[in-house]
């Protein structure tokens, strides 16, 4: 595509590309963020502060332990941690110390571990022990050859030993488990004080990241970001939410909330790695699912940024408690990984006076590639513009770029798109051109003023007698009837059709049946769109991000 015909779309003061990288390594971002805002809290964590120099001091030493390893520069090194302080400690570290980081989901069973770190080869892991059991599992089949333990109240003081006290003995969330060679965390930290570490000599071309993609193409595979990546797509981040973000009173730390997982690339860039950037403080929330404990949490705190999925956003907005919080400084709500439903937009906007700004990206590209402009004032229902340096179009199955408003494959090109799926050139070989265009699966249209829609992804889509229907579609539609909390549509084989339309329904109202859900669905959906089987559920299956798996619906059906 020639023309780029969404920067007119773009807010007054944000650039159309982004400058030259003004760093040679992820290491160059944190050295100058320890330097620049020494004195600052950078992580605020079950009510303690962790300090951007506590950040480098801890760091500096755990890179040092790691180098005492014996590992060699490129090394990976798996952490298996939920937001605690002790993970963005251990990036800074991983990656002062010359290795790569390997994110791992602490949710995992054993089977999906060991893939993961086979796959990746990964010679240490930093894991929380709450998950020590899985890992004595699998830990014989792995190349794993040093585990660090953490455990939740490591870098919190005082209040650490009672917070592992409630963790270990009251909750009794540390199943027993047995790794005779592991080393505490703190015991690792002590150690690393008192060596010294040997800078490594990191080109933007090193690779930093080996982010796993959802498996949710069958095989888990590892994207490949690198240095450059990473950082381009922080930029990228912090030029796009600069005409908000530049509101925030003088003499007011940034803050924003981390409640999305930092294994999980949304949070790990735009999260961490533009925080650190922007001397910024982040708010760790360790479990996004206990709804009352994070609305408690943010009730102590001024914040400005809030990145989060739709479940996350609908789960608080409709907690009793949701007006505790005081959401006036609020700047941008970020809604990713998921489609934002319109229903819960409207409601987020009226409570918080904070559009949800959708975005759109996925492991493969860092993770951002588009979203909505930040001074927007409603919501869109679309995943906006490329951000700065970005190209998109809109391809057939032989690549070729399809009319103007015309359904078809999102092709991404841009400093933020990895280098290829790790060991896997055929995999690889599948989604990237020649010229460097990654393909999403995704299927897309983009408007006359450069604005991306998605209409779903290729393998979701349902076929009924011939016509495609949209998951996507159907379940914002649903997701408006005052009874229905959430909702996913899938396919199921049909005789007549070939296929039909299946939704799955969490009630709010006790009451709703499944006439009453036809009924609404007749009023605002076509024939072949409307669903052939309704089956109410307590709750939907997700991944920990909160995603809804429509592929364990859709296996079930």
């Amino acid at each position: 595509m020639s023309e780029r015909i969404w920067l007119k779309s773009y807010p007054e003061g944000v650039p159309h590309d982004l400058p030259p990288l003004p760093y040679d390594s992820l290491v160059g971002l944190l050295d100058e963020s320890f330097r620049k805002y020494t004195d600052r809290p950078a992580y605020s964590f079950l009510g303690k502060e962790l300090s951007y120099a506590d950040t480098d001091r801890l760091s500096r030493a755990f890179a040092a332990y790691l180098q005492g390893l014996g590992l060699v520069q490129g090394d990976r090194v798996a952490i298996m941690m939920p937001n605690v302080p002790q993970y963005p400690v251990t990036v800074a570290a991983i990656l002062r110390a010359g290795y790569v980081v390997v994110n791992v989901n602490p949710l995992y069973t054993a089977r999906e571990l060991e893939h993961q770190l086979k796959d990746s080869g990964a010679k240490a892991i930093v894991i929380i022990e709450n998950f020590a059991a899985t890992l004595q599992k699998c830990i014989a089949n792995t190349p794993v050859k040093h585990v660090v333990l953490a455990a939740m109240g490591d870098l919190i003081g005082l209040k650490g030993h009672i917070v592992n006290l409630v963790v270990r003995k009251v909750k009794k969330l540390v199943p027993p488990f047995e790794l005779p060679n592991a080393v505490r965390f703190n015991d690792a930290l002590a150690q690393g004080a008192r060596k010294t570490l040997t800078p490594p000599k990191l080109k933007l071309d090193d690779v930093a990241v080996l982010q796993y993609t959802g498996g949710t193409t069958g095989v888990s595979k590892g994207a490949v970001l690198l240095h450059r990546n990473v950082i381009a797509n922080a930029l990228q981040s912090e030029l796009w939410n600069a005409p908000v973000m530049s509101k925030v009173p003088a003499g007011e730390q940034p803050t924003g909330v981390c409640a999305l997982p930092l294994y999980h690339i949304f949070a790990f860039t735009v999260g961490m790695m533009l925080s650190l950037r922007n001397g910024s403080k982040l708010i760790l929330i360790p479990n996004p699912r206990d709804l009352p404990a994070v609305l408690k949490e943010l009730s102590q705190h001024t914040f400005h940024s809030f990145p989060a999925v739709n479940t996350l956003f609908n789960g608080l907005v409709n907690h009793p408690d949701f007006h505790t919080v005081d959401w006036s400084n609020l700047k941008v709500s970020l809604g990713g990984g998921m489609s934002v439903q319109s229903a819960v937009a409207d409601k987020w906007l009226k409570q918080t006076h904070c559009p949800i700004v959708e975005g759109y990206g996925l492991s493969e590209t860092s993770p951002s590639a588009s979203c909505n402009p930040v001074t927007n004032k409603e919501f869109t229902g679309t995943i906006g513009v490329p951000l700065p340096s970005t190209y998109m179009r809109i391809i057939d199955d032989e690549g070729r770029e399809v009319p103007q408003g015309q359904a078809g494959e999102i092709a991404i090109k841009g400093p933020q798109v990895m280098a290829g799926y790790w060991q896997r050139p055929d995999e690889t070989a599948k989604v990237m051109t020649a010229d460097g265009w990654f393909k999403s699966g995704d299927i897309g249209v983009m408007d006359e003023k450069g604005y991306l829609k998605i209409v779903d992804r290729k393998k979701d889509m349902i076929l009924v007698s011939g016509f495609n229907v949209y998951p996507n579609e159907v379940e914002d539609v649903v997701a408006r009837m005052p009874g229905v909390l959430e909702v996913a549509a899938v396919g199921v084989p049909n005789e007549e059709s070939g296929e039909a339309v299946k939704l799955v329904i969490v009630k709010r109202d006790p009451a709703l049946t499944p006439e009453q859900v036809q009924a609404y669905c007749r009023e605002n959906l076509t024939g072949y769109k409307r669903p052939k089987v309704i089956e109410f559920r307590t709750e939907l299956p997700k991944t920990p991000v909160g995603k809804i798996l429509r592929r364990e619906l859709r296996d079930k059906a």
